[in-house]
């Protein structure tokens, strides 16, 4: 009798799907409803609805206690909180980077150097270096990201375009970085020491990137003809409303030693806020006249105009109309939405892992996984699954190796082929989700949604199939050796 009421617990795969069934219906209206706005409610409740009908579903049938799924929804909800943190910083940031002069000398100096017909890959390649170096694929696109979505814009390049290629040159510096804790996270889950786990990215990561490469390098070419003009308007104009030095430049400069010492990360962004701040009143006091409405000089003007520009939406006319789009931001307040969405998405996640539903499906998936191609694509759809249902790239990514770990034993694939597979996927593929916490942050650092720079992120998007490819043709695939020992 225990036996069988402990069956009967156990979620179906069919009522499993219904949740996110129901999600998918939901945000493809909410898509439809307002062109592809997702951060002004519609998604925040289609979250919460689809929430509201797995729990029911898991009360109703399976007599799941509600307790149960809603320490869940208290553990996912915490493990949100530093990224909850990052990205009110990473709104001061992009206000006072921008009203600094920061972001702006960044943009003047970069129309000067970037030729148009090289502009795509060079914010690819740039975008990954930093991100190789810093190790952070959120820092990378919240300051050099938001620079390069200045200059395309200037230049003439459509915004879904520049993302995709900052996005794609972030997250392959970031898979990459032995300073990346995604990396870190990836290679200790599954067993592997860190630089073997690296070495091993190489077979799939680098063809994946000299593809994309290739496909901004042509798509550039094609697309740069009469964009110049614009861009020497747009010197000008900044030039005009800024005071534009070198010295600002000391501001991302700090930021990255910070990172690369291996500061923490709140602690990095503050200081990184501060210092803006402070360059902002001392080599933009027009910009702080402007901000406070006071005279300059006036210290509750500094108070008002660092107040301004770290919390609050901020708009400025320069009688330049690409300038003006340029330096509006959004500050704290800005982010408020998108901290809704992920609080959101963490209560949909904690209720599918409560309630039993996300191991159902899992269990579904890995059911008569064969062979190492079997086994890679079985880990690729994993990490994409996770992304979807848990809403948080850290979490997929140990779900995805803990699940997958049983069955590369058991076909005695070396761990290796695990962790890489799992960086293929549940690394790369989280920022391509709108709900994600990767998605939802990068969609609001960039200005641009989800939806829209999906499709231009060509090294996120060919990463899972580059794994599986390599998998097919059996390239580099290693498997365990057996110990003397353990011979029979």
């Amino acid at each position: 009798m225990t036996d069988s009421n402990k069956k009967d617990k156990t979620p179906s795969l069919f009522v499993s799907l219904v949740p996110i069934a129901v999600l998918s219906t939901i945000l493809i209206i909410v898509a439809l409803c307002t062109g592809g706005d997702i951060l002004s409610g519609g998604s925040q409740m289609a979250m919460l609805i689809a929430a509201a009908v797995a729990a029911s579903l898991a009360m109703g049938i399976y007599r799941v206690r509600w307790r149960v799924m809603e320490e869940r929804i208290i553990k996912s909800v915490e493990a949100s909180t530093i990224s909850i943190l990052v990205l009110l910083l990473i709104g001061a940031i992009s206000g006072t980077w921008m009203l600094s002069g920061v972001v702006p000398t960044m943009i003047y100096y970069g129309l000067q150097v970037l030729h148009p017909a090289v502009f795509l890959p060079s914010v690819c390649i740039i975008s990954a270096v930093v991100s190789l170096v810093t190790g952070s694929s959120w820092t990378t696109c919240a300051t050099i990201g938001v620079a390069f979505m200045g200059i395309g814009y200037s230049l003439g390049f459509p915004a879904w375009w520049t993302a995709g290629a900052v996005i794609s040159g972030a997250y392959f510096g970031d898979k990459m970085s032995p300073l990346s804790d995604t990396t870190v996270l990836a290679s200790s889950t599954a067993g592997v020491t860190l630089f073997s786990h690296i070495r091993y990215l190489i077979y799939t990561t680098v063809p994946s990137m000299l593809l994309a490469l290739v496909i901004y390098a042509v798509a550039g070419v094609y697309m740069y003809e009469g964009v110049e003009a614009a861009g020497d308007g747009l010197s000008e104009a900044l030039c005009e409303t800024f005071n534009i030095s070198g010295w600002l430049l000391l501001v991302p400069l700090v930021t990255f030693v910070l990172i690369v010492r291996r500061v923490p990360v709140l602690i990095t962004l503050f200081v990184s806020v501060v210092a803006a701040a402070v360059a902002m009143l001392i080599a933009q006091p027009a910009v702080v006249e402007h901000l406070s409405g006071e005279a300059d000089g006036a210290f509750s003007a500094a108070v008002n105009a660092v107040l301004t520009a770290s919390c609050n939406a901020t708009a400025m006319q320069t009688g330049n109309a690409t300038l003006d789009a340029l330096v509006s931001t959004r500050g704290m307040a800005g982010m408020l939405n998108t901290i809704w969405l992920i609080l959101s998405a963490m209560c949909f996640g904690g209720v599918l892992m409560g309630s039993g539903m996300a191991s159902t499906i899992t269990r579904a998936i890995l059911k008569g996984v064969r062979g190492v191609v079997g086994a890679v694509s079985t880990t690729v759809f994993s990490g994409f699954f996770f992304n979807l249902c848990t809403a948080d790239q850290y979490m997929s990514i140990i779900l995805t190796c803990d699940l997958n770990k049983e069955g590369f034993d058991r076909l005695g694939i070396d761990r290796r082929v695990l962790s890489r597979a799992t960086e293929d996927s549940a690394t790369v593929l989280s920022v391509l989700i709108p709900w994600n916490s990767c998605g939802i942050a990068q969609s609001a650092v960039l200005g641009i949604s989800t939806l829209a720079y999906f499709p231009y992120c060509f090294f996120n998007i060919l990463s899972p199939i580059m794994s599986v490819a390599i998998a097919a043709v059996g390239y580099k695939i290693l498997y365990k050796t057996v110990k003397a020992s353990e011979k029979p």
